[in-house]
C-alpha cells in the first residue's frame, strides 16, 4: 500500500524547476539545441506548455539556467594542486571546456546567455582572483577573465560544430585538405597536417599556452615600467 506522501499511481512526478531544468538538459543531449523547444519540453514532462512559464518566463530564461547549471563545480579546478597562477588559470580553462563538452551544443547554449548565477559569477570571480593574486592590476585581471572565457567558449563552439553534421556524423577533414591542396595556399599546405587535425585538445592547449605566455609577458612589461606593457 502506498504512503500518503506518494503521488497517485499513473500520474507524472510533480513539476518543479529542478526537474524541468534536468529534462531540458536531457533533451539537449539527445536532440541538440535546435530541436529544444518549450513545446517539446512540455511533452517530455507531460504537462501543458503554459506550465513551464511558471519557472521560466521565456526560452532564453531556460537556456540561461541551463548554462548556469553547466558551470556547477568548475571554479573548484583552481584548488587542484599547488601550481602557480598560470597552472590555476589553465586548469580553470580546461574545466570550463570539459563542462561545455559534457552537453551536446553546450558551448552554443552558454554563448547565448549572460548568467548572473552563483556558478557563473563564482567562476568569473575565481579567475579574476587568480590574476589579482598573481599581481595583475584589477582591470587587467577582469580583461584576462574575458579573454580566457571567450577563447574557451569560442574554441568549444568550433570543436562541437566540427564533430557533428546535420546527420550527427563527424565532419570530414578531407574536404578541407583537398580544397587547400588544389588551390594556391602554400602556407596552409605547409601546415596541412595541423590544419586538418581532429586533435582538439592539442589545439586548445596550444591556445591556452599562448594566452598564459602573453599574460606573463604583459606582467613583466608592467613590472619593468615598459611603455608597451
Amino acid at each position: 500500500m502506498s504512503s500518503a506522501s506518494s503521488p497517485p499511481r499513473g500520474r507524472p512526478p510533480r513539476l518543479d524547476r529542478a526537474r524541468t531544468l534536468l529534462t531540458a538538459l536531457d533533451l539537449l543531449d539527445r536532440s541538440g539545441l535546435d530541436a529544444l523547444t518549450m513545446r517539446r519540453l512540455a511533452e517530455a514532462l507531460d504537462v501543458q506548455a503554459g506550465a513551464l512559464y511558471r519557472y521560466f518566463a521565456t526560452k532564453q530564461d531556460l537556456l540561461t539556467a541551463m548554462a548556469e547549471h553547466m558551470m556547477d563545480g568548475v571554479a573548484d579546478a583552481a584548488g587542484t594542486g599547488d601550481g602557480d597562477w598560470s597552472e590555476k588559470l589553465a586548469a580553470l580553462a580546461r574545466a570550463m571546456r570539459t563542462a561545455l563538452l559534457a552537453h551536446r551544443d553546450g558551448a552554443r547554449v552558454f554563448a547565448g546567455t549572460h548568467s548572473t548565477g552563483e556558478n557563473t559569477l563564482g567562476l568569473a570571480d575565481t579567475i579574476a582572483g587568480v590574476m589579482r593574486a598573481a599581481g595583475f592590476p584589477d582591470d587587467d585581471a577582469v580583461r584576462a577573465l574575458y579573454t580566457v572565457a571567450n577563447f574557451t567558449v569560442g574554441h568549444t563552439l568550433e570543436e562541437q560544430a566540427a564533430l557533428q553534421t546535420d546527420d550527427g556524423g563527424p565532419a570530414d577533414p578531407a574536404v578541407l585538405a583537398d580544397t587547400v591542396a588544389a588551390g594556391t595556399y602554400p602556407h596552409l599546405k605547409a601546415g596541412l597536417p595541423a590544419l586538418t587535425s581532429a586533435d582538439f585538445t592539442r589545439l586548445f592547449e596550444f591556445g591556452v599556452d599562448l594566452l598564459v605566455e602573453g599574460l606573463r609577458a604583459r606582467r613583466r612589461s608592467s613590472e619593468s615600467g615598459s611603455p608597451f606593457g
